[in-house]
Order: structure tokens, then C-alpha cells, then sequence
């Protein structure tokens, strides 16, 4: 017998993201990199974030110079098989690149890489004219997993119209490298400590997703980018519930109470 009811869609499927928590010791605590994303960007326009973004398919040529944990030790960390952790890794040392000018390498011989000078292969990577891959071979540099560490993983709900798997990464800045707001993404970046930022969004004075206000937890339970980075971590993927019709404090995932405690009063919640 036929029936006229319609099954409900199938969520979108979540495309796989890197974002990079780059953080540095200050006087006052670990200093974190954020950036307050364009209005007009598809997703969280307006939100403080970390740089990140998605994968990009050419993130996955194996034709490059790699040092440090196999994407086999990443794959296991972060509960993908051996292309995608490929993939995810090569993404989070692109993005920090493009979206803030500090680069995960080192040269071929050994020693620091002269970003100043790549600026011109800064641009064309973010304008998707070059792969990742491709500009290390040009430049003969090695991609520096090491100087990474998993951190976090975080699905968007899966009522969202717009999907992401996302993993995230821990990078201290490199020595004499200096992150920049050289991006069109972004209103406005620049270093504050964990705790600051925190602050802020309690105060109003910025927007934070729960993926970025978890992580800046994290960092503030720290005292020094050295404890930050020898902490053992399980990596769990979280993935918040939503409502149907339901607004941001309506999320509900482990620590969502004190999310929600934490959120300023004078904040729009429009439906997600």
C-alpha cells in the first residue's frame, strides 16, 4: 500500500574543515589569534573565530615534503582513514597561510622559511590558483606536521543547512614569523589571551560559536603554550542538537549550560 506521507530529507552531508588554534605565551596568559569574519561571509559572518576553512580535494596529493607525524598517527587521532587525515593536515598549514601569513614549514635544508618573500604564492593560493602541494615543491619546503597537535573535532548539527566536519588543530607561532590580517575574510585580527576573549563574549564585545568558546577554554586552563602542548587529549567528536526552529543557546551538547550561562544578554538569537 502507497502512502502520500514524505520521509524526512537526509541531512546535508558535512564537508570536511581545518581550523587552527595558533597561540603564543603572553605576560598575562596563552595569547590566542582570532579574527572577526566579514558580514557578508556564507558562514559566521560576523563571529570571532580561529583561521580556518575547507579542505580543498588537492589537499590530498601525497607528492610533498612531510616531517613529523604520519597522516597514519592522524588518521587514528582523529577517527578518518589515511587520505582524508591527509587531507585535513595539509588544509590546516594552507589555511594559516592564507587567512594569516604564518607558514607550518621549514626550508628543504633546514631553517626557517622567508615568508615575506611568498607573499605573491600567499595570494595565489588563496585565490585556488595553487595547490598546497604544488607550492611547497615550487619553494622546496617541507610541511611541518609536527608542529601541530589534534585538538578538538566538531560536526554542525545536523538541521543546519550549511554542514561542517571540522577538525582542529593547536600550532604555537613559529619563531620570527608574525601573524597578519592580510585576508579578505576578515573585519579585523589580533592576539588576546584566552581569558580575554572569554571575557569579551560575556561583555558583548564579540560573538562566540560554541566550537571557538570551547576551545578558548581549553587554552585558558593552561599557564604556558609548553603545558598547552604536552597535554594528552582524547579527541571526541562533538555534535551539537538543535530544535527545529531553535536558536543558539538552544544547543545542546556537553558543556551547553555553561555555554549558555556565559552569553551576553544583549545578544541577537535568531533561529539557526
Amino acid at each position: 500500500m502507497s502512502s502520500n506521507i514524505e520521509s524526512p530529507a537526509a541531512p546535508p552531508q558535512p564537508k570536511d574543515a581545518a581550523t587552527v588554534v595558533l597561540v603564543r605565551d603572553g605576560a598575562d596568559g596563552i595569547e590566542v589569534f582570532l579574527q572577526r569574519r566579514v558580514q557578508q561571509m556564507a558562514f559566521a559572518g560576523g563571529m570571532t573565530v580561529f583561521p580556518g576553512g575547507g579542505v580543498d580535494p588537492r589537499d590530498g596529493d601525497a607528492d610533498l615534503a612531510w616531517e613529523g607525524p604520519a597522516a597514519s598517527w592522524w588518521a587514528e587521532r582523529f577517527g578518518a582513514d589515511e587520505r582524508d587525515a591527509r587531507q585535513l593536515v595539509c588544509a590546516a598549514v594552507r589555511e594559516t597561510f592564507e587567512e594569516c601569513g604564518v607558514l607550518l614549514v621549514s626550508a628543504a635544508g633546514g631553517g626557517a622559511p622567508d615568508v615575506a618573500a611568498l607573499a605573491p604564492a600567499r595570494a595565489r593560493l588563496e585565490a585556488k590558483e595553487l595547490s598546497l602541494a604544488r607550492f611547497l615543491r615550487d619553494e622546496d619546503l617541507v610541511l611541518r606536521a609536527d608542529l601541530l597537535r589534534p585538538f578538538a573535532h566538531w560536526i554542525t548539527p545536523k538541521n543546519e543547512k550549511r554542514r561542517y566536519d571540522t577538525r582542529f588543530f593547536l600550532a604555537a607561532l613559529p619563531a620570527g614569523q608574525e601573524a597578519d590580517d592580510r585576508t579578505s575574510e576578515v573585519e579585523e585580527a589580533g592576539w588576546r589571551t584566552a581569558a580575554q576573549a572569554l571575557e569579551d563574549w560575556s561583555a558583548g564585545r564579540c560573538f562566540l560559536l560554541p566550537p571557538t568558546w570551547s576551545q578558548l577554554r581549553a587554552v585558558a586552563a593552561h599557564r604556558t603554550v609548553a603545558d598547552l602542548l604536552a597535554a594528552e587529549r582524547t579527541i571526541e567528536p562533538v555534535e551539537p542538537e538543535l530544535p527545529p526552529g531553535g536558536t543558539i543557546d538552544s544547543l545542546r551538547f556537553a558543556e551547553s549550560a555553561d555555554y549558555v550561562a556565559s552569553m551576553p544578554q544583549n545578544i541577537p538569537r535568531p533561529a539557526l
